[in-house]
């Protein structure tokens, strides 16, 4: 805080600050050890930046979509401490963070709500932020996420990313679409599987697109499922 006013906080500060930094690659490498799949600085920045895409192109203010990017880069760190209720702890560690740095609590408010609300056991598109957060965090589905290097011990989390080829979240804003685009080997992983783990973060999905006035579409190769 200078001069007692708030700071205009990026997502690039975040990026380069050694408290976030640390938090991400411990939170990565503690997930590894319970066999998780990746939820470090990769996933940060994809999140950060679909969460922002989400926003953007449904023409939510410039400020906002800068709040969605920051909310989505710091989302998981609590993942250091424990996988579980890590959106709660993490909204909490996303508030010494950011007041440290200077942001203002009108600010901090809706980030760390979004933080708090996007895991699927317990969380809500509660404001525009937490909405496009969910839908970007549950929608880094791929095989580039897989830490376990052994494809004899696959568990089904394992099989399912590893069997994504691709995944590509696009928002249409003029038809209110937000759609989640899937490529997967089927021979790796059939479409059950996914949806097996999967279906109660596509109801959260379609749930955020809702609160953001639109309708939620899932496609797999090709087929539309939702």
């Amino acid at each position: 805080m200078s001069g007692g006013k708030a700071v205009p906080i990026t997502v690039h500060d975040l990026q380069q600050d050694h408290e976030v930094s640390v938090y991400l690659t411990r939170s990565t490498e503690y997930l590894g050890v319970l066999g998780f799949t990746e939820h470090g600085k990769r996933h940060a920045t994809l999140v950060s930046r679909l969460a922002s895409k989400v926003l953007e192109q449904l023409q939510y203010p410039v400020r906002d979509c800068e709040l969605a990017a920051i909310a989505g880069y710091i989302h998981d760190i609590a993942n250091m401490i424990n996988r579980y209720n890590h959106g709660g702890t993490g909204a909490v560690m996303a508030y010494q963070i950011l007041s440290r740095m200077g942001m203002s609590p009108e600010e901090i408010a809706p980030i760390i709500s979004a933080i708090g609300n996007h895991e699927e056991e317990r969380g809500h598109a509660v404001n525009p932020i937490a909405a496009a957060l969910i839908l970007a965090d549950k929608s880094d589905v791929h095989r580039s996420r897989v830490t376990n290097t052994d494809y004899a011990t696959f568990e089904i989390h394992d099989r399912v990313n590893f069997a994504a080829e691709c995944s590509e979240l696009s928002i249409d804003a003029v038809e209110r679409d937000i759609r989640l685009s899937l490529t997967i080997d089927t021979q790796i992983c059939p479409v059950m599987e996914y949806f097996e783990i999967f279906l109660a973060r596509m109801v959260m999905c379609r749930r955020a697109a809702e609160y953001l006035s639109c309708h939620f579409s899932l496609v797999i190769n090709g087929t539309h499922l939702l």
